[in-house]
């Protein structure tokens, strides 16, 4: 169109190169934008390994004097991999962790605690998982622990237990839930995303199983790299580099033939290059002693779980209708105070009967299907199950499905719930709930009152709670 007239050929030319400079300014500058810039644009991010990379990276960046170690650490952290089968190993999280604290955004934190935490929910749809650039799916969890442990192994800091971490355990809790012909049906399960190009949710293809494809996968993966920084004599100046060279790697025109012998890609040649079968049934049942002959004692006895009276216990009557499970691992943990009946109960007798009292009001004069409470504390030194671990509760009206509700017998307007009472519902009850994988270790502690307009769980108390480390002011 312009063939004729000189002056918008050149003014074509300069536009264009215009844009040129303006685009490689935009990239430039894109480049400089934090990783929580872009989760801040973008509400539900892909769950994509490359995004987990990328979160790495942003940690090195804001943390450039920290080992690989040290963010493998940050990363557990964040995420609550400290069950007491891990501790063995690699140590409690608060005893490792480095001098100085974790520097990173927000969103980045709350990305990676999601990321990372590995789940099944009731619908079907396994959380904790990424779907790697080789089209696999990937639980984040155990390529984590295994990296760990490798980084440790290599220090001589403590027994790596690499192959129980990443593997062992979980197949051997695998083979205590399942019998006979549903051994091989449950494990194995795989699953589609709903989207590749940017997948948010992983829907499994059949029923749960003890252990989905993903959480093999991860294993197996951290069982690979964390026998590759095991063994050399250097690791990586940067953790991000490690999982870019594996999981984001480009074949060329040959293909695999001239790839990089440590890819994702390859993992299961690797994979049995490293463990024999013979090698990984002593594993398993190494590991299988170990949950069999500790892990139900020490939840049991050892760990910080107060006594608990069960419903038949304290004489409930029967659930009416059919309970709701809860999805867990829950986030929430509200605080009340039953008002009626007022006085504290100090004695079995006085407790039972203020539960069945409570009971028979819910669902007689408020029509519930059972008593409200998830659990509530006496003060005789016991906690009282009401709905418990699994079931949603009805205390928190909005809030049910989002956390457990914990009531103390008594009116505490003016007056506190004795030390020993407190201790059980600040303390013991969520600690035991962490330990157990029913509430997350990030969990957030509100009064009654925050959450609907009520004077619970009354004045005293909601000033003494607001004293507790996992209270929220904000609702």
């Amino acid at each position: 169109l312009f063939r004729e007239h000189e002056c918008e050929r050149n003014l074509i030319a300069w536009t264009m190169a215009s844009a040129r400079r303006f685009l490689t300014l935009a990239v430039v500058l894109a480049a400089s934008v934090s990783l929580a810039s872009v989760f801040r644009l973008t509400a539900a991010f892909p769950r994509h390994m490359s995004y987990f990379i990328g979160a790495v990276e942003h940690i090195e960046a804001r943390n450039p004097n920290l080992k690989p170690l040290d963010v493998v650490k940050g990363l557990r952290e964040i995420s609550g991999l400290d069950d007491m089968f891990t501790q063995h190993y690699l140590g409690r999280i608060s005893d490792r962790r480095s001098g100085a604290a974790l520097l990173l955004d927000s969103e980045v934190s709350q990305f990676l605690g999601d990321v990372i935490q590995h789940r099944v929910t009731d619908r079907g749809e396994e959380e904790g998982v990424v779907l790697a650039h080789d089209g696999t799916t990937v639980a984040l969890a155990p390529l984590l622990l295994g990296l760990e442990a490798g980084l440790l192994g290599k220090s001589g800091a403590r027994s790596s237990g690499l192959h129980a971490l990443t593997l062992t355990q979980m197949l051997g809790r695998a083979f205590l839930g399942l019998r006979g012909p549903a051994l091989t049906r449950g494990l194995g399960t795989k699953g589609c995303w709903n989207n590749l190009v940017s997948p948010k949710v992983f829907t499994l293809s059949r029923t749960p199983s003890f252990m989905t494809d993903a959480l093999i996968n991860g294993g197996m993966d951290g069982t690979i790299l964390g026998n590759e920084l095991s063994g050399t004599t250097e690791h990586p100046l940067k953790l991000s580099s490690l999982l870019t060279g594996y999981y984001r790697y480009h074949a060329g025109p040959e293909g695999l033939n001239t790839a990089a012998p440590l890819i994702s890609v390859l993992r299961r040649d690797n994979f049995k290059a490293l463990v024999s079968p013979s090698v990984l049934q002593e594993q398993v049942l190494d590991s299988l002693r170990r949950i069999h002959s500790s892990t139900s004692f020490l939840f049991s006895f050892l760990s910080a779980c107060p006594t608990i009276i069960s419903r038949c216990e304290w004489g409930a009557a029967p659930y009416r209708g059919t309970p709701t499970q809860l999805t867990l691992p829950l986030s929430y943990m509200y605080i009340h105070h039953t008002y009626e009946p007022g006085e504290p109960c100090v004695s079995f007798e006085q407790c039972a009967a203020a539960m069945r009292s409570m009971q028979r009001y819910h669902q007689e004069s408020n029509g519930w299907d059972d008593i409200g409470y998830s659990f509530v504390a006496g003060s005789d030194g016991y906690i009282y199950e009401g709905r418990g671990w699994y079931w949603q509760g009805a205390h928190t009206g909005g809030y049910n499905s989002k956390g457990y509700g914990v009531a103390i017998i008594g009116d505490f307007t003016v007056r506190l719930p004795s030390q020993h009472t407190l201790n059980l519902v600040k303390d013991e009850l969520p600690a035991c709930a962490v330990s157990g994988g029913r509430l997350v270790p990030t969990y957030i502690v509100h009064g009654h009152r925050q959450m609907v307009a009520t004077e619970c769980p009354g004045n005293a108390l909601y000033e003494e709670i607001g004293t507790w480390p996992h209270f929220c002011v904000n609702n």
